[in-house]
């Protein structure tokens, strides 16, 4: 339901005694959810007030907060994968202790149910004792009887891959994060008499901290060195100041900044996202220590991520950016200096492996969502998650590229400017040619699939901010993206809308600095409602909870619900604190100086000031009157001057004042809308020439797809194919809101001499053979210095467009962390053809056989060769290792 937002203005009672300030405080934001007035927030029964500039109190209490359902939905994972059963079978309890204690006994792979009903409202008793037995003799019967056991997917576990079972569930002390299961005390099962039945004991509904917040807060650090607002708005000011304090709190002993106060460390792309929020001139020497920290032999570094981070994980240029912004701030040539070769090292090696040339975009995860499940349909792996082609990620590589021209500008390399500027030219292209949506007026998220891609059509938050702000988009663009992309009672959610089945975080979750981006992009774009609303996304949580959260709950605006959260994040806190510098007084730091645009909505009208603001040699006191975004009058020293800016040369202390005179054609109209899910995915099974798939809940329909176009739309679970030649068949889901759910995983269809399989061992050597499940005599491993040359002969029966995947194992790490993704690069015929990614598949899980992204090139007709070999640009973020085991190599014909 479109919700009317009201604004109301009105005189300040800065003159009446407190009492009745409170009693009659203006409205800055009102709708059905909650309300903002000059000194406190509303949301339901609870209340957050401001009583001074320096002081917060507030009574909220998590709905969460001795809400403790009796129905346990649960599931088992073996090696910390979601392996037990098909997406969406789970198996289902309703616990119902006596004497404070019950068991619940269930077979491995087989759907248990044993539930009661109940009104909704029950809760389960504290501190209730739930003894889990998991019956998993099968499994080990068969590890004795053939030495594996085959997963509900057909996979093979090898009884040498087994490293042990555990529970993932919808209640703490569950959780339905498989890849970090082990680090719960209680969550794995052990066999501890050896009799084939696994046990856990679990207290559920214990007292939990994390659903309970601060009930006030007072100043107590030093802020004095940093620039003081002042506002009619009470609880403007308090937030700022909470954000400040929690900025000085953010800074640890070796002068880097701390993530959060339950993140410790220095994040790639935390520190940068909040670096060019407003760290980079508040304090840019703490800026610089961080960002020198996230460097390693002369590149920048990847956070650990999916699959082993870098190629699959690929956003680290946002580091580029924030380098860039503190240059801005500080003007240091000593600077530019020493980040020009990391930003153009880095730049270079994300030509060679992660660049399309047939779209002009680049590949790999999305820019800070980089938890998989959450954003991802389920049957994409890490490889395939590196072949996709994502909004927020090609904004970041765009805008790197720029900055790495203008830098190599200034240091006198005109042909470097040239070349970068054309790199950023190519995914600015593509992503206004494949990724823009004419029909919804926003981008679309990101291009996945295998040998042909799709569009998903879901928005992603902060790529289409960044797309704004980085100039990617188009004045009439802008306007519409900020009008039509989704925003929801509480915020712009990450994406929109949400995946069934995936519990808060990424998805069905509000980062407030996403929505600080957000925000910056409405006022470029000039809309004073989408701003208002940002102001107010943010402003209600920080009140409410006292501190500068992660995230929220995008369905409730509730911090407790989400997979992981902090206190005093970083990004959080730059983002708030960019509010007041960035939009209400306009502040853009240039190369050559500062300038000034400000964006303040009528809700906010009056006088504000900023004290004390350091830029460079300078220190400004500046100060607003009016509202809107149309300088009347601009005054330096109260002489007054059109340039609307202070040049970087000026020295001393200063005085700016700035008279508004309301907004130049401005844009009010926002997507106010409930929040949503799409269908499930369904998982498609082919025989006999027909496609074949469970029916989705609250679908309306299907929508069939052969080689990335649709073909038809059906109202069954079953539809009939023809195919001549390759085909590749998808099902997308219809939603009854209009949404639809991810398309299916791609089920490929052709014929058996469509398909040339080599063994790579008859191509190098030695062979080995330790691990299971591998083909022909063996594998090879392929090492920095070992097999680092491989040449395969291959004659192709018929000239066409092949496409090429190589089954691998990699043992080196977990699915979701660490840094040992292996990389190799592919050569045609002498001709540089592309890259293979071999992620990391499990720690220690060298049987665990899986393929590559898949590399499209073109063959001619009767002998070619390819050459798989290391290259130096193939580094990985580990920097030693870089290891895989491969086992055959597959060309498949695809098209003519």
């Amino acid at each position: 339901m479109i919700k009317r937002i009201i604004f109301f203005s009105g005189l300040l009672l800065t003159c009446l005694p407190a009492a009745y300030c409170q009693e009659h405080a203006k409205t800055i934001y009102h709708s059905e959810a909650y309300s903002i007035y000059q000194n406190k927030v509303v949301q339901d029964s609870f209340t957050a007030t401001a009583t001074s500039a320096t002081s917060l109190t507030s009574d909220y209490k998590s709905p969460e907060n001795g809400r403790y359902s009796p129905d346990i939905i649960f599931k088992f994972s073996i090696n910390l994968r979601d392996n037990e059963m098909a997406s969406g079978h789970d198996h289902k309890v309703t616990l119902q202790p006596v004497n404070g204690q019950c068991t619940t006994t269930v077979r491995f792979g087989k759907q248990f149910t044993q539930t009661a009903e109940t009104t909704g409202y029950d809760n389960l008793g504290q501190n209730t004792r739930w003894v889990l037995r998991l019956d998993m003799r099968e499994v080990l019967y068969a590890f004795e009887k053939q030495g594996f056991y085959t997963l509900y997917n057909g996979e093979k576990l090898y009884r040498d891959d087994f490293k042990g079972v555990y529970v993932a569930g919808n209640q703490p002390p569950l959780s339905w994060d498989f890849n970090n299961l082990n680090s719960q005390p209680g969550l794995q099962l052990t066999d501890e008499d050896h009799d084939g039945i696994f046990q856990t004991t679990l207290v559920m509904n214990s007292h939990d901290n994390s659903k309970t917040t601060a009930s006030s807060w007072t100043l107590s650090k030093d802020i004095s060195a940093f620039p003081a607002y002042h506002s009619d708005y009470l609880i403007s000011d308090a937030l700022y100041n909470l954000a400040l304090e929690e900025m000085v709190k953010a800074v640890e002993p070796d002068s880097t900044f701390r993530t959060g106060k339950e993140w410790a460390g220095v994040w790639t792309r935390d520190i940068s996202y909040s670096i060019i929020l407003s760290m980079a001139y508040l304090q840019p020497q703490v800026a610089m220590n961080s960002l020198m920290r996230k460097v390693k032999n002369g590149r920048i570094i990847q956070d650990t991520g999916t699959g082993g981070a870098y190629p699959v994980s690929t956003d680290r240029m946002i580091w580029a950016v924030a380098a860039w912004e503190v240059y801005k701030a500080t003007g240091s040539k000593e600077w530019l200096d020493q980040i020009y070769p990391i930003i153009r090292n880095s730049v270079e090696d994300d030509l060679h492996n992660i660049c399309n040339p047939e779209t002009g975009l680049v590949k790999g995860e999305s820019s800070f969502l980089d938890w998989r499940e959450q954003t991802y349909p389920r049957w994409m792996q890490p490889a395939d998650i590196f072949s996709s082609e994502n909004l927020g990620t090609n904004a970041v590589h765009y805008q790197a590229n720029i900055v790495l021209a203008e830098i190599a500008g200034r240091l006198g390399e005109s042909e470097a400017t040239g070349k970068y500027l054309e790199n950023a030219g190519k995914i600015k292209a593509g992503i206004n040619k494949f990724l823009w949506m004419p029909d919804k007026g926003y981008y679309g998220q990101y291009l996945y699939g295998r040998n042909f891609q799709l569009l998903s059509p879901r928005s992603e938050a902060l790529g289409e901010a960044l797309c704004i702000l980085f100039g990617i988009s188009g004045q009439d663009q802008s306007i519409s993206i900020v009008r039509k992309v989704p925003v929801t009672d509480f915020g712009i959610p990450c994406i929109f809308p949400q995946i069934p089945g995936i519990p808060p975080y990424h998805n069905n979750g509000i980062w407030p600095f996403v929505q600080s981006y957000w925000a910056l992009a409405s006022a470029k774009a000039g809309n004073e409602n989408a701003v208002v609303e940002s102001i107010a996304a943010i402003y209600r949580p920080a009140a409410l909870f006292l501190t500068n959260k992660e995230n929220f709950v995008a369905g409730s605006g509730d911090y407790a619900g989400t997979q992981i959260n902090s206190d005093n994040m970083l990004w959080s806190l730059s983002g708030s604190i960019a509010l007041v510098h960035k939009i209400l007084f306009g502040l853009e730091l240039r190369t050559d100086s500062l300038s000034f645009q400000p964006f303040i909505p009528e809700a906010l009208s009056g006088k504000q000031s900023l004290t004390g603001f350091r830029y460079r040699d300078m220190v400004l006191d500046i100060e607003t009157e009016g509202y809107g975004n149309k300088i009347l009058r601009f005054t330096i020293d109260d002489i007054a001057t059109n340039a609307f800016a202070v040049p970087a040369t000026l020295k001393g202390k200063h005085r700016i004042k700035i008279i508004l005179d309301g907004f130049t054609g401005a844009e009010n109209t926002i997507n106010k809308c409930a929040n949503d899910f799409s269908p499930e995915t369904p998982q498609v099974k082919y025989e006999d020439g027909i496609l074949s798939w469970d029916i989705i809940e609250n679908a309306t329909g299907y929508i069939i797809i052969c080689n990335g176009k649709t073909i038809d739309t059906t109202h069954d679970n079953h539809y009939r194919v023809e195919s001549n030649g390759y085909a590749e068949f998808q099902v997308v889901a219809k939603g009854l809101s209009n949404t639809i759910s991810f398309a299916s995983e791609p089920l490929a269809v052709y014929e058996k001499d469509m398909c040339i399989s080599l063994n790579i061992e008859d191509f190098a050597g030695p062979v080995a053979g330790e691990f299971r499940d591998y083909t022909g005599r063996g594998y090879i491993m392929l090492r920095k210095n070992e097999n680092g040359d491989i040449t395969i002969p291959v004659d192709i029966p018929e000239k066409g467009t092949y496409s090429i995947q190589i089954r691998y194992a990699n043992g080196n790490g977990p699915v979701n962390t660490e840094n040992k993704c292996a990389v190799r690069s592919l050569k045609l015929n002498g001709i540089d053809s592309g890259i293979f990614v071999f992620p990391q598949r499990g720690a220690g899980e060298w049987s665990n056989w899986g393929l590559s992204n898949v590399a499209i090139v073109s063959m001619e007709k009767g002998g070619n060769i390819l050459q798989l070999s290391y290259r130096p640009e193939n580094e990985n973020m580990h920097g030693e290792v870089n290891d895989v085991a491969v086992d055959s190599i597959m060309l498949i014909k695809t098209g003519l």
